[in-house]
């Protein structure tokens, strides 16, 4: 409870600034955001530490209440969605596991932010000659779970583990706003956050995505993609371009993939949209060099070979210059992911709505992107297929289920059936959420939503037939639907992970914080140095190759091969080459050289 509290307290503080001049929780979320990027660019530009970005926080909030003042208008939120977002952030409590996978890496580098001095861009990388993650290359969402760290005096790892259970009031009420934005109705937005809440948090169990939002990934998907969206939507254009730079910084690619399905709203909301592609832009040209050091940016032959066999499960493959993604990978968020599939060609009976292009334009658009071999090489060139891959799941699931609902009840009598729909389809596809592919969702139903969707529309538009959604019977359809998905995920409530299996030993990581002076070099073998970058502000030699970025600056493979020539010979030049002063074999630290 305590940790809780304290939680609470410190999210709040970096909240404040958003908090001042938000007039919805994603203006909040927005504003916030932009608070922390320019508090923690002047540290990093000056080499200072947290204790000067909490200062400039400080000024940024003074600065903001004396803005508001010239704005009369107030925070508009649902308190029903906070109440509800409030309830399901401390149930999620309950289900933080160990800090396990990504969470590690993320970690050490919210640990630097707070524990080290002399801060840049580098500072936060895994290995201290190496080079910037094109993923992380600000380290924007990192420098937001650190704030809450130091100002809530809880370890990084406390942060981690059970920061989304504050989050999780702030992801249900953005979801709401996002659908209240889209479709200009309350009931709608309530549809829109069922759906939101069915597919990334009970359709997998164990709270999905939910449980991780102190992550960056989960962050920007659940976070800060839907402030997007309803910011895009309410025209609201300096907070668009504001969320927009943050979800470019925070994770790049999830910002281009969040302007595909807007794309055809381009010339009805084209100040909206230059608004959200600006920002993407420049952060992108920024990253430019980085990204073109990558060995899956425009690959090689024999790279594309490799990345075909890793995803093979995922994708069509006639060779390997003509491969697409399978189609089974739409419907694997589970029941109603499908539901909104095959629910699509309804949803283009509403063409003349402002939602359509969005809804309709937008899924359809994403559908034949990753269909269509042609354009699906093209896009994972330049993407690289590790990530283009993901672009499906920025199919607008959530707002053509709310749609479909919508338009599919007519009448209140029909409302059962949709319970007995989510029943059915909860049964047969609850989801397949394993890394990897082993059966996804039903190929058919995205190849009804594809064909079915565009042949509906064109003969929507020839014929000028329209059907007008009853959004409140569709918010009852919604929550029939999802209920069975709902009572799955309760009845998966437990950690998905209980313990991490390579922790290290109290005693270990004792002597890592106490005795190894903060920013030194540790060799270690490759899973313990994984470990001891997540719990001290240290450096090692070598990670494992799928948590770092594969870079020319990194020379991960190198790295790789030289500590397991290491960890088999214990030759000292291993040490000597890359710095480091302290090493750890059998779980005994000691200093390079000496006992």
């Amino acid at each position: 409870m305590i940790e809780y509290l304290r939680l609470a307290f410190g999210t709040t503080l970096v909240l404040l600034p958003g908090l001042a001049l938000g007039r919805s929780i994603s203006e909040v979320l927005a504003w916030t955001m932009g608070a922390v990027f320019a508090a923690w660019a002047v540290v990093l530009a000056v080499h200072s530490n947290i204790r000067l970005a909490v200062i400039l926080m400080a000024v940024l909030l003074a600065v903001a209440i004396v803005a508001r003042r010239l704005d009369r208008r107030r925070l508009r939120v649902s308190r029903t969605t906070l109440a509800v977002g409030l309830a399901l952030g401390w149930f999620l409590w309950h289900v933080a596991g160990a800090v396990v996978g990504d969470g590690l890496f993320h970690e050490g580098r919210v640990r630097k932010l707070v524990e080290l001095g002399d801060l840049h861009l580098r500072t936060v990388d895994e290995f201290k000659d190496g080079g910037l993650h094109p993923g992380y290359a600000f380290p924007l969402w990192h420098a937001f779970d650190a704030l809450v760290a130091w100002l809530s005096g809880l370890d990084p790892a406390v942060v981690m583990r059970h920061e989304s259970s504050l989050l999780a009031p702030i992801a249900l009420a953005v979801a709401y706003e996002a659908g209240e934005a889209v479709f200009a109705s309350r009931f709608a937005g309530f549809s829109t956050a069922v759906a939101q809440v069915a597919i990334f948090c009970f359709g997998p169990g164990h709270g999905g995505s939910w449980a991780v939002l102190s992550q960056p990934g989960s962050a920007s998907r659940q976070l800060l993609v839907p402030a997007a969206v309803a910011l895009f939507f309410k025209r609201e254009l300096l907070p668009t371009a504001v969320v927009f730079g943050a979800l470019a910084l925070v994770h790049p690619t999830y910002a281009v993939f969040l302007l595909i399905p807007l794309l055809p709203l381009v010339v009805r909301e084209s100040r909206a949209y230059a608004a959200a592609v600006v920002p993407v832009a420049g952060a992108l040209l920024w990253l430019r060099p980085l990204l073109q050091e990558t060995s899956t940016h425009t690959p090689s032959r024999a790279q594309r070979i490799n990345d075909l066999a890793q995803y093979r499960d995922q994708l069509v493959i006639e060779s390997t210059h003509h491969f697409r993604l399978a189609a089974e990978v739409f419907g694997r968020s589970g029941a109603v992911a499908v539901a909104a599939l095959v629910l699509l060609p309804l949803c283009a009976l509403a063409w003349r709505r402002r939602f359509a292009p969005f809804v309709v334009g937008g899924s359809l658009l994403v559908l034949c992107l990753m269909l269509v071999p042609w354009l699906f090489v093209h896009f994972s060139d330049a993407a690289s297929l590790s990530q283009s891959r993901r672009a499906a799941g920025f199919l607008p699931f959530p707002f053509v289920f709310a749609a479909g609902m919508a338009l599919a009840l007519r009448r209140a009598w029909v409302a059962p059936a949709a319970l007995a729909a989510g029943i059915a389809l909860q049964r047969q596809w609850p989801g397949d959420f394993e890394y990897g592919l082993r059966h996804g969702g039903p190929a058919a139903a995205t190849w009804i939503a594809l064909f079915g969707g565009a042949g509906v529309l064109a003969a929507a538009l020839v014929l000028r037939v329209e059907l007008a959604p009853r959004f409140g019977l569709g918010a009852l359809g919604a929550a029939l639907f999802a209920l069975p998905v709902l009572v799955h995920g309760a009845g998966h409530w437990t950690p998905a992970t209980r313990v991490d299996p390579h922790a290290l030993s109290p005693r270990l990581v004792h002597n890592l914080r106490t005795k190894v002076p903060k920013g030194a070099i540790v060799l270690a073998p490759i899973q313990t140095s994984y470990e001891i970058s997540a719990v001290a502000p240290v450096y090692v030699v070598a990670g494992p190759l799928t948590h770092v970025a594969n870079t020319k600056a990194n020379r991960a493979r190198e790295r790789y091969d030289a500590v397991k020539h290491w960890v088999l010979t214990n030759d000292p030049r291993v040490a000597e080459r890359y710095g480091a002063t302290w090493q750890v074999r059998a779980g005994r630290l000691t200093r390079v050289g000496g006992q």
